[in-house]
């Protein structure tokens, strides 16, 4: 009896040692389900949270470095001409800077104390509009200046020979019409010293003036045409007839801007396709209404009082007179 009694208190204590371990185990072991998801989603937030901080910070601090900067460069006084870069940078000089630092090599008028202004014309010659101004500066007694283009100048030289003995004057355009300013200076030497040939040989004479096409020139060539004897002329009235405009338009823009020693600019001939009908049916009313006002028409060696060319040899040679 003893006995059975060790063997029940012995089964009745293994039973509660089971139970009290099923019951410690089961709430160690349960676990609630995993949301990888979701944590994985709140630490690249936080990850992101965290960089957009640093970037603030370190833009805050950026901004407050070039605020303490600019209130230490505002205790230096200021440079009056402005910023080193601003002043250094070659900047290319236009044709008015050009015309004051070489007012004697590049004209743009004549002095304005007579009642005079010259007449020229480019770009010729050629044989459908350059006889037709010449045919009305005969009309009305009028003496100008043409601008000629080499290769045109062999084309057709009894227009050359014309102009010359009609009383009118010849200056140097270049041989072919290039935009100066992009040649080299080899060529450019060529573009000049080839027209001074070709001209003289059909007029008598080396033209002293020269007019780049488009009024185009840069600082080196202006200096080269200098040391040979040129004298460069532009103009101060354009008459804009390479428009094609009318003849009243042509009119107006020379009458509305003209002034005593203006350089006119028209054209006796033009590029392929151009039609410069409007300067032509504009000349006699331009010529009619400054003669009605005392203004007489002269050449460019006469509003300028130079000569107009040199004999012969290169170009600063002998000069003729006017």
């Amino acid at each position: 009896m003893r006995q059975m009694r060790k063997w029940l208190v012995l089964v009745t204590a293994v039973v509660l040692l089971v139970g009290c371990g099923q019951g410690n185990v089961g709430p160690q072991t349960q676990q609630a389900p995993r949301q990888e998801g979701a944590e994985g989603q709140t630490l690249t937030t936080d990850r992101m949270d965290r960089q957009a901080r640093l970037q603030q910070q370190a833009q805050g601090q950026r901004q407050r470095q070039q605020n303490q900067l600019a209130q230490q460069m505002r205790r230096t006084p200021d440079l009056a001409g402005g910023k080193e870069r601003n002043v250094r940078e070659p900047h290319p000089m236009t044709l008015a800077d050009l015309h004051r630092k070489y007012p004697t090599t590049f004209r743009l008028s004549g002095a304005p104390v007579k009642r005079q202004v010259a007449l020229t014309f480019d770009d010729g010659p050629d044989v459908v509009f350059t006889p037709r101004v010449l045919d009305v500066l005969k009309k009305h007694n009028v003496k100008a200046t043409f601008f000629l283009v080499g290769k045109r100048v062999e084309a057709h030289p009894e227009v050359v020979k014309r102009m010359v003995r009609e009383g009118h004057e010849v200056g140097n355009h270049s041989y072919s019409h290039a935009n100066l300013p992009k040649l080299k200076p080899h060529p450019f030497h060529v573009e000049v010293l080839r027209t001074q040939d070709v001209i003289a040989r059909h007029s008598g004479y080396r033209p002293k003036f020269i007019r780049p096409p488009y009024g185009a020139i840069e600082e080196e060539q202006i200096k080269w045409l200098a040391s040979q004897g040129f004298t460069m002329v532009n103009w101060n009235v354009d008459s804009l007839d390479w428009k094609g405009l009318s003849a009243d338009q042509v009119a107006d823009n020379v009458l509305s801007n003209v002034a005593q020693g203006a350089i006119i600019l028209q054209h006796s001939a033009g590029g392929h396709g151009e039609d410069l009908s409007g300067t032509i049916d504009a000349l006699p009313k331009i010529i009619e209404k400054l003669k009605a006002d005392g203004v007489s028409f002269v050449t460019v060696s006469q509003l300028l009082e130079l000569p107009k060319g040199f004999r012969s040899g290169p170009p600063n040679g002998s000069p003729l007179t006017r």
